[in-house]
């Protein structure tokens, strides 16, 4: 990893392999990851201020309701704290309202784009499942939980989330976030990286990023 300040942006569609990628990025590159999820389900599982109860993990996290400036409080406020650190962002922004927010803040060097088709995601998507408290994610085809239906660190149940309609969440993405996508193609720093499998994506993308860095 260079001693350069790197900042990147991961964005794509839900089940386009952002976890996966995103987790090579940071072990490759030794940036560090800010997950807007995790950073959400801190909040609402201290009970900050802005996430008083619980209750409201499901009337804002769980249906993606969180108004932007509260998001993006959230989340520059951990940048703030990696002032001098190069960092991955994934999740934020989802709108241009966050990424205007965040270009206020700081200026990304790069946003990788994972472009997945309609037809791949909808099949990851129908076998993704969810441990909630923590975020983990399972798919049934390829990253099966040790025992079928149950988070393999706690042994709780798992749910397939209400939003993981595959075409519910496609168009949410779709009318959100295609804009971001074109706010940072205008400010030419998007790099878009398009196919069906993870594992043929990643090396276009720790080519690029070498490049890069």
């Amino acid at each position: 990893a260079s001693t350069k300040i790197f900042r990147v942006i991961i964005m794509g569609a839900p089940g386009s392999g952002k976890g996966t990628v995103s987790a090579r990025i940071t072990k490759s590159f030794a940036l560090k990851h800010i997950s807007s999820g995790d950073i959400l389900r801190a909040n609402i599982n201290s009970q900050t201020v802005i996430f008083p109860n619980t209750q409201l993990f499901r009337e804002y996290y769980m249906v993606k309701l969180v108004p932007d400036d509260v998001i993006s409080r959230l989340i520059l406020k951990d940048l703030r704290a990696l002032e001098n650190s190069s960092w991955l962002l994934d999740g934020f922004p989802r709108t241009v309202a966050q990424a205007e927010a965040l270009e206020d803040a700081y200026s990304a060097d790069s946003v990788v784009n994972l472009d997945v088709p309609f037809q791949t995601i909808k099949q990851r998507l129908t076998s993704r499942w969810t441990h909630l408290p923590s975020g983990r994610v399972y798919n049934t085809d390829f990253n099966p939980p040790k025992v079928p239906g149950l988070d393999d660190v706690t042994g709780e149940p798992l749910v397939q989330r209400d939003d993981d309609s595959p075409t519910r969440r496609l168009k949410s993405y779709e009318t959100q976030t295609e804009p971001v996508l074109e706010f940072y193609r205008c400010k030419g720093v998007l790099q878009t990286f398009s196919g069906t499998e993870t594992n043929k994506i990643w090396p276009h993308v720790e080519a690029f990023l070498h490049v890069k860095l």
